[in-house]
């Protein structure tokens, strides 16, 4: 049975004072089991693949077909320009429940993230990695896969694919028990060309924006990659690096 819309013209109504909240709080999200995400084109995707969409805010000039049992808020303009993270709101939020936890089960050819912060970085790997099928698991220290800016980077992936979080330790062990060599990319001279290394074999770490990959899972690392570029360039963008890691592992797949 289809829920009858409610409407809401209080800036201070408890819903949208929530709202603010998870928007802007790790915790706030984390204690309610609830995040927030913004846009009309998002909200297509959420109703089409995330089972957790809970309650949909929009205004009145949003036309929605949603699903039964989903809670339909119709706002004013200006309350919706109150509450939107966005400087142009698209007129449409919703808040989703966290999805069940993740097991982390290693297999090769999978891409793990050492502290990746900016939200854009981390939002388009799990976008590529969506769209290239290649499992991802976030080590503490990364970005909250679920703040508004990383679901709206990902494009919707966090609604298709779950995201899975472990510590070092876990995944390290994990590896060995199932013979995954942990692999890093670094400026090493010792490292190998990725286009040389079978690396859909391994789990390949990719490093935060800053400092790289921190020395403990470095240290733990058997083998070590460069993607090959100018000589006269020091680095890539995070994203571009994983994308481009991702890109070898599915091309060496192929081969096999």
């Amino acid at each position: 049975m289809k829920t009858q819309a409610e409407y809401i013209t209080s800036r201070k109504n408890p819903l949208l004072q929530q709202v603010r909240k998870l928007l802007t709080s790790r915790k706030a999200r984390e204690e309610a089991g609830l995040f927030v995400a913004d846009g009309t084109k998002l909200l297509e995707e959420a109703i089409r693949w995330c089972r957790e969409l809970e309650t949909v805010i929009h205004t009145e000039d949003v036309v929605l077909s949603l699903p039964e049992n989903i809670r339909d808020v119709i706002v004013p303009e200006d309350v919706m320009a109150s509450v939107s993270p966005m400087e142009a709101p698209q007129g449409a939020l919703f808040l989703c429940k966290f999805p069940a936890p993740t097991e982390f089960i290693p297999v090769p050819g999978m891409l793990i993230l050492d502290g990746i912060q900016d939200p854009g970085n981390l939002g388009t790997i799990l976008r590529t990695a969506d769209a290239l099928e290649v499992p991802v698991v976030l080590l503490p220290g990364c970005a909250d896969p679920y703040s508004h800016k990383v679901v709206r980077a990902s494009m919707g992936a966090v609604f298709r694919t779950p995201v899975m979080e472990a510590d070092f330790e876990t995944v390290q062990k994990a590896c060995m028990a199932h013979n995954i060599p942990l692999a890093v990319t670094a400026l090493r001279p010792d490292a190998k060309d990725i286009r040389a290394a079978d690396i859909s074999k391994m789990a390949v770490v990719i490093g935060n924006e800053g400092r790289g990959v921190s020395d403990a899972v470095m240290s733990a690392c058997t083998e070590y990659l460069i993607i090959p570029m100018n000589p006269r360039c020091e680095s890539l963008n995070a994203a571009v690096a994983a994308s481009i890691v991702m890109w070898q592992m599915k091309n060496d797949e192929e081969k096999v």
